[in-house]
């Protein structure tokens, strides 16, 4: 009877420890699916981020890769636009060549010259002739016979650079251009001040928008005209009160090669005499030899050209004075400059009887030599010394 009892007992706690037991297992399953879920769950999101950064790094890649292309566009664009221009001036020029040619010449047949048409071409010769001395003021008379002294006035800056008064203006400011290739000019009350051991602590600093190339800048009545620093033949007319650009222009034929052998970094050199702005600069054409143009400084347009018989070979520099081309030659190695090629534009000049002029108790070289018609003097930039030579005139 008891052993009946504790049978009836044991069954319902058997049943509610196993039943437990049941529930617990399930709940252990139940945890265990869970936590996998989480892991996998985990190693996605781990996997994402990871994926994130990978796409992160292969933009930033991607990125500097186009920016870099981009750059090398821009610098090819510039490179064909200035080939573009440079082909245009040179097909402009071979067409004016072609059409002279083929005005004066039969490819077919040897045609007798009229005796009319000889006398309508040196008419219009002596007519050109006129309207030149007209534009170019023929009272002036005068040539150069030699040097007749030189001042060493200070030596500071660069190997090449640039220093000049504005022969257009009244005032006494000096102007220096250091350097090749720069794009600050500092200008001076006058020359004392120039000359001061802490010069530059009192001069007026103008910052340009553009920076020159060479050293063949010129100041003419307020203004800096220069060869733009990355351009073919671009010559700005900048403001120097105002520091803003005026005007610009592009010289024909200009910029391929140096305008002198010795002074490879000038392309364009820009020179004033009394007849007011010149270019002078070389072209492949001309077997290397100096060409020269007027432009007129207030419109920027060219007025006449000349092809000199003055080659660029050991050529360092050169200035235009009274309508008239002097070419300075050097050694390449170094030494006494002297002046032996002349070129009037109005051929007022028998160049072949003028003797060479040297440029005596100077050694060295000039990266730049520039006239003032106000002063009749030269100055130059030797070695990093500014100079002043003072000229023997005579009349033509």
């Amino acid at each position: 009877m008891v052993v009946l009892q504790l049978r009836f007992l044991l069954v319902p706690f058997l049943t509610s420890v196993m039943g437990a037991a049941q529930y617990m297992m399930q709940d252990a399953a139940l945890m265990n699916y869970i936590d996998r879920r989480f892991l996998s769950l985990e190693k996605r999101l781990e996997k994402c981020n990871q994926d994130i950064l990978d796409y992160v790094e292969e933009f930033r890649d991607f990125s500097k890769m186009v920016l870099s292309r981009l750059a090398g566009l821009n610098n090819h664009k510039a490179e064909v636009k200035s080939e573009v221009e440079n082909l245009l001036t040179r097909i402009e020029r071979a067409q004016r060549d072609i059409d002279y040619f083929g005005s004066v010449t039969d490819s077919n047949t040897c045609t007798e010259v009229h005796e009319d048409l000889v006398k309508q071409q040196l008419f219009e010769e002596a007519e050109e002739k006129k309207k030149l001395k007209l534009m170019l003021n023929a009272s002036c008379d005068y040539m150069l016979a030699g040097i007749k002294s030189l001042k060493v006035v200070k030596k500071t800056g660069d190997k090449h650079g640039s220093w000049m008064k504005d022969p257009g203006k009244k005032h006494t400011k000096i102007y220096l251009l250091n350097g090749s290739v720069n794009n600050v000019i500092f200008e001076f009350a006058n020359i004392m001040t120039f000359m001061e051991s802490n010069h530059t602590l009192k001069a007026r600093r103008v910052t340009l928008p553009f920076p020159w190339e060479g050293t063949g800048h010129i100041i003419y009545q307020g203004f800096l005209f220069y060869h733009r620093y990355g351009s073919l033949n671009e010559i700005i007319k900048f403001n120097i009160q105002k520091r803003s650009i005026t005007d610009q222009m592009l010289l024909p034929g200009a910029g391929r090669i140096p305008a002198y052998q010795l002074s490879p970094s000038t392309k364009i050199d820009l020179a004033v005499d009394e007849q007011g702005l010149w270019a002078i600069h070389a072209e492949p054409e001309t077997g290397g030899n100096i060409v020269i143009t007027k432009i007129n400084h207030i419109t920027m347009a060219v007025e006449h050209t000349w092809d000199t018989s003055c080659n660029s070979k050991d050529a360092e520099a050169a200035f235009m004075a009274c309508n008239t081309l002097y070419v300075v030659y050097n050694l390449p190695s170094g030494g006494t400059s002297r002046i032996q090629c002349v070129y009037d534009v109005l051929d007022a000049v028998n160049t072949y009887e003028i003797p060479v002029l040297h440029f005596t108790k100077r050694q060295g070289s000039h990266s730049t030599i520039h006239y003032n018609p106000k002063e009749k003097q030269l100055f130059a930039w030797g070695d990093g010394s500014q100079i002043i030579y003072k000229l023997h005139t005579k009349q033509k």
